[in-house]
This record gives C-alpha cells, structure tokens and sequence, in this order.
C-alpha cells in the first residue's frame, strides 16, 4: 500500500512549527517598527536643531551694514532687529527681530523695519518660535572702520543643546 497525503500528525507538527516561525518574525518586524518610529523622531528634531542653527547664521551672516541693534532687556534676555539678505518667506532683505516672550523665542521678519521694543500693535509681520529658552544674548565687539564687528550669538534652551556661534556678518566690511 502506497502513501499520498500526510498524516494527520505531520500536518500538526508542520502548523505548530510555522506558528513559532511566525511569533518570531511578528516580533522582530514589531521591534523593528519601534525601532524606526524612534529613529525618525530623533532625526526630526536633529533637523530642527538645524534648521534653528543654519537661520540664525544666515541671519547674522547676511545682515547688512550697520543694520544690528541689540536692545538689553535683562540679564538673560536681548531684542534684536537687523536687516539681512536672508528670508525663510521669499522677502527681498527684510527685517529680522528676534524676541524673547515667556521663554519662547520668536524670529520675526517683516517688509518695515522695527522701530521699538515692545512693538507696536499694527506691525505686519510673519514669525515663529524658535522655541523654549532659558535665555537669549547677542554680545559684540568694538570694530573699527578697519576691522569689521563679531558678534557672538548665545541661544540657551530648555530641552535642547545651546547654540553659540562667533559670527562675522559678511556686509560689516
């Protein structure tokens, strides 16, 4: 007598060993999904450390002559209004501000320059969040016709990595 079909033991023993096999590889396709949820998180927000890093050189680096007014609030906060080259909305040379309100620090850009601080209520202007800070400072130093002005620029925030940069604006020549 000649068998064709498997027994009935066979085939439970060949479902149960697929079953492991299956446990096993949900899992790890689970660990791996994990795992990647993780990584995209922390490269946003390395690409928004970035992001915040590369406008505050652009900004400084491009400002034009003489345009840098740094207004001392207190000890760990600074407003500062420059015109600069750079624009994250498309503006020819526009206005910058840079506020600090509550812990948050806001850029600011606008087609009018900005006058005083606190501004005024009918300002036109685009802004954001830079975000939370503990403090916000922009130091420089004594230049003369031949040498240009360096500013050093301290952004202390909360939940991120401070940013310091010495910066040689590009037009103080």
């Amino acid at each position: 007598m000649r068998r064709s079909a498997f027994t009935l033991m066979e085939m439970m023993v060949s479902i149960t060993i697929l079953s492991i096999m299956m446990l096993f590889l949900y899992k790890s396709y689970a660990d791996l999904h994990k795992s990647n949820a993780y990584f995209k998180d922390k490269s946003e927000d390395v690409g928004s450390y970035l992001k915040k890093k590369q406008t505050l050189f652009l900004d400084f680096t491009l400002a034009h002559f003489g345009s840098i007014r740094i207004l001392h609030q207190e000890k760990d906060e600074d407003v500062v209004f420059l015109q600069s080259s750079h624009s994250l909305y498309g503006r020819i040379n526009p206005y910058i501000a840079y506020i600090k309100k509550e812990e948050e620090l806001y850029r600011l850009e606008s087609l009018e320059p900005f006058v005083e601080y606190p501004l005024e209520s009918r300002s036109d202007f685009f802004g954001e969040s830079l975000g939370q800070v503990k403090s916000f400072r922009l130091y420089t130093t004594q230049g003369d016709e031949k040498t240009n002005k360096a500013y050093l620029v301290h952004v202390d925030f909360i939940d991120e990595e401070d940013i310091l940069y010495k910066i040689n604006p590009l037009n103080e020549y």
